[in-house]
């Protein structure tokens, strides 16, 4: 059975190229962190939610419907 992600109320679509893409890229394009170093501060530092869980790795694989925030402002991956 597949279920669908609910998006929270005030989560930005990002539309990427494709996926997979790197939790750290995503950050950074989708203009949550600065530079790749910053994304990787970050998800470091656990401030990064992915799908409501802390994720830590900064090269884990994101897909399509993915929710990554970052303090109050929440973002989902789609491709286009």
């Amino acid at each position: 059975m597949v279920m669908s992600k609910i998006h929270p109320a005030g989560a930005r679509p990002v539309v990427v190229r494709a996926v997979p893409i790197e939790l750290c890229q995503f950050l950074k394009f989708g203009g949550l962190a600065e530079s790749g170093g910053a994304a990787k501060q970050a998800i470091s530092a656990g401030l990064v939610r992915l799908n409501g869980e802390v994720e830590t790795r900064k090269r884990k694989k994101l897909q399509a419907g993915d929710q990554v925030a970052l303090g109050d402002e929440t973002l989902v991956v789609q491709v286009g």
